[in-house]
């Protein structure tokens, strides 16, 4: 078993060179990340592909593997709409990101320049890059597409190739996204409420990227050899299994790359010293985390909602509210009149960047309300934290009710269109936080903890994947 101590000496292999393009989005490029370590750690080199300001955010790379991992960068080309410096989502307002993905299709012209120049062995790729496997192909290098996501949400999407979606049923509204898709050949909970298959609809269609999501995924997955998924038999097995037959390829799990202490940003000592001190002064258990990422984009009555149930809870709460750059006072939600000063000293709003996996593991935080991001999640129940679950976006829905019932509970709203009460919130805290019937749910996140914190158990997995590009390089 290899550590991320030395990098693993390969003396009877041929030493690969492998490339990794993430989406722009932090949940993407830290897990890209984690996977180009490990296949470092095989002594492998790497090329690891984003922009300036994503590459300069990084967190420190340990030093016995710089010398095998070379971090690229590539300018991020201007677009109209998108705001100066903006090279994340987390840098942008949810109804920018589509000119974020317009610019990062500028990144085509650089990408290819590289693999022309530097002719990796495989280049792993995410969702987004439509116009990258014909390219990577005609230069003769191996494709692997890695969204970062889990097999659940590749079952929920389904097959790609007509010849075997022409099998079953067309979704063509809504609707029909509200019940299990038929291609799932045994009993689950793999659907979206109905408010969250309108908005799928919505970013599953044309976008002013001029390229619809699902497009992107269907080229990123057809014109890969093989799919990389942050995921493990242990929790996903039935749905590992599924995924071969759908898409017609490997499906390869790489672990859920559980985030390791020394992975926390130290460029934000100050920030912590501070959060930290409040927490110190809570009692144990006690206080909600309240994290619902950077492209959430609620509407002022949700947001005013929220805010009344956290006060309704009684609970002490930390709340992470960080505002996109983009957004402008005409378009940014605000806190209830006087929100903070009632709560002063049992709640903290902290509006800058939050050390998330450091507050998370702090002896003073009982529970987490979560957009259910796939990161999150493994992040919250990582460190044993029970979680209060509210989808906004995307997978989010899927992955809530992966979770529902095991470790937490989704927050009750209306199916319609999503609407729910200050009531609702602070009694699902409570539920979950406190609470006797609770109690089921605690137990159950010390559980999978246990596996999730399993680094020897994700590190295999890790290996491997690594294993596989050794023995299938530049096999069509």
């Amino acid at each position: 078993m290899s550590s991320l101590t030395e990098p693993e000496p390969i003396t009877h292999k041929k030493l690969l060179h492998i490339a990794l393009f993430p989406w722009l989005a932090f949940g993407h490029i830290i897990p890209a990340l984690e996977v180009a370590k490990h296949i470092a750690q095989r002594g492998h080199k790497v090329s690891f592909i984003s922009t300036p300001r994503n590459i300069q955010r990084l967190p420190k790379i340990p030093p016995n593997l710089t010398p095998l991992i070379d971090l690229v960068q590539i300018p991020l080309p201007r677009v109209e709409n998108l705001p100066e410096n903006a090279e994340a989502t987390m840098d942008v307002p949810y109804d920018l990101i589509p000119y974020l993905k317009l610019a990062h299709d500028g990144l085509e012209q650089g990408i290819t320049s590289f693999l022309q120049t530097h002719t990796p062995d495989w280049i792993i790729y995410d969702f987004a890059p439509y116009w990258l496997p014909p390219i990577a192909s005609n230069l003769g290098i191996s494709r692997a597409m890695f969204g970062g996501f889990n097999t659940y949400t590749a079952c929920a999407f389904g097959p790609t190739q007509p010849d075997v979606l022409s099998r079953y049923s067309p979704r063509t509204l809504p609707e029909h996204f509200t019940v299990p898709p038929e291609w799932i050949p045994f009993p689950s909970k793999l659907f979206f409420r109905l408010f969250e298959a309108k908005k799928l609809f919505d970013a599953l269609e044309h976008n002013a990227s001029g390229i619809s999501d699902w497009f992107r995924m269907k080229s990123a997955i057809e014109g890969s050899q093989v799919c990389l998924f942050r995921s493990c038999r242990e929790i996903e097995g039935a749905w590992l299994d599924l995924v071969p037959e759908l898409y017609r390829k490997p499906a390869i799990p790489v672990g859920l790359l559980p985030p390791s202490v020394q992975d926390t940003e130290d460029k934000e000592d100050s920030s912590w010293s501070i959060v930290c001190e409040w927490l110190d002064k809570q009692e144990r258990a006690t206080v909600v985390y309240v994290a619902l990422g950077s492209e959430i984009n609620p509407t002022q009555e949700e947001f005013t909602e929220l805010a009344l149930g956290l006060e309704l809870s009684g609970l002490p709460f930390f709340w992470a509210l960080r505002t996109p750059n983009g957004s402008t006072p005409g378009n940014s939600v605000k806190l209830p009149d006087e929100f903070e000063d009632r709560n002063k000293g049992r709640g903290l709003v902290w509006r800058t960047w939050a050390p998330q996996r450091q507050i998370l593991a702090h002896k003073a935080v009982g529970g987490f309300l979560t957009h259910c991001g796939w990161s999150s999640l493994i992040e919250g129940l990582h460190c044993g934290i029970p979680l209060i679950m509210f989808p906004f976006l995307y997978d989010q829905g899927l992955n809530a009710r992966l979770w529902d019932r095991k470790v937490g509970i989704e927050v009750p709203r209306n199916d319609e269109d999503g609407s729910f009460t200050k009531n609702a919130v602070a009694e699902s805290l409570n539920l979950v936080m406190v609470d006797e019937e609770g109690k089921a749910y605690r137990d159950g996140t010390k559980e999978y903890s246990a596996v999730i914190g399993d680094k020897d158990l994700h590190d295999r997995y890790m290996d491997k994947c690594v294993e596989y590009f050794e023995k299938n390089v530049h096999k069509v």
